[in-house]
């Protein structure tokens, strides 16, 4: 199955505070990177509860398939002091509040909350808060990639259900099917996706219809006029000279990268050079710039397209 089209790493919405820092500390090398992805899966699981299929049922966990132990860390200090910030729930009437006194509300006019207690979250339940079960089987071509959201491994939680897991497992391979179910986690419903994976289960969280913007609404505005179908096939031709596998390790975050080697710089002492920017130079005409690309003259120089069918080359320096 074709599974690198929907593994999108999924960004977490931070809050402010937190704007400028990553879940944890990068490791000074790539054995650290193994040794932290094995100590993920060695945590407390994000939920555990029954994979049921029919009558057929198995105690499983869910652990997530990404890890953030690679990001680079970085704290919000004050730079009088060096000291770091620490973030205190404040009342703009009475000041510092303690956070396990804050209770959750909802807006519903400006200045107007409904107060929701613990209680209260407690009573919205759902059943399937400790049950993925199973409701559907769907061919994979059938979801829209749109959809597909964030992967997690599903594992047996205890060996009295390895037998079951087992044929569960084996079954969906057999079917070559997706199996959608709903879980609760983190209090809101999830729709789940499960497949079959080697020796075992890899289950996606799925995005709700209301969480998905209609692209049909979005690329509304964009003209219906078809461009010079010359120049389409000549941009079919480098789409095929630029064909290959989908190989992630061929793949580096060149951000990241120079961040850290920004960083050792730092540590050692050394003065930063700012790169200059590139400068903006000819204009050049789209079917020359497509013919160039062709030809494989344009792999140093980035084209830019500008108005009026326009190219804008870069220099690079």
């Amino acid at each position: 199955m074709a599974q690198a089209a929907r593994r999108k790493k999924s960004t977490p919405k931070r809050s402010v505070s937190e704007g400028h820092k990553s879940r944890h500390r990068a490791p000074a090398n790539d054995d650290a990177l193994e040794h932290g992805e094995k100590a993920h899966l060695s945590r407390r699981p994000i939920w555990e509860g029954h994979l049921r299929l029919s009558l057929v049922s198995c105690p499983i966990a869910l652990y997530s398939a990404t890890t953030h132990t690679n990001d680079i860390a970085f704290h919000l200090l004050n730079p009088k002091t060096n000291n770091r910030i620490r973030m205190i729930a404040t009342d703009p009437d009475t000041g510092p509040v303690e956070r396990a006194d804050l209770v959750k509300g909802y807006e519903f006019e400006k200045n107007k909350y409904v107060v929701l207690t613990p209680a209260e979250f407690d009573a919205v339940k759902l059943e399937t808060t400790h049950t993925l079960e199973i409701e559907r089987f769907v061919d994979e071509a059938s979801i829209d990639r749109l959809f597909w959201n964030d992967p997690f491994y599903l594992l047996p939680s205890d060996n009295s259900g390895i037998q079951a897991y087992t044929v569960i497992r084996d079954a969906m391979a057999g079917a070559g099917r997706i199996a959608l179910g709903r879980v609760v986690m983190h209090t809101r419903e999830r729709l789940m996706a499960v497949e079959a994976r080697g020796k075992g289960l890899i289950a996606y969280s799925l995005r709700m219809r209301n969480e998905v913007i209609d692209p049909t609404a979005i690329f509304r505005e964009i003209p219906k006029e078809k461009p010079d179908r010359r120049m389409i096939e000549i941009a079919e031709k480098i789409i095929e000279q630029q064909e290959g596998p989908f190989a992630p390790d061929e793949f580096k975050d060149r951000y990241e990268t120079a961040l850290r080697k920004l960083i050792k710089q730092k540590e050692r002492g050394e003065k930063i050079v700012a790169a200059e920017p590139p400068e903006e130079s000819n204009v050049i005409d789209l079917m020359e710039a497509l013919k160039r690309s062709l030809k494989g003259k344009s792999s140093s120089s980035p084209s830019k397209v500008g108005p009026a069918g326009k190219v804008r080359r870069r220099s690079l320096r």
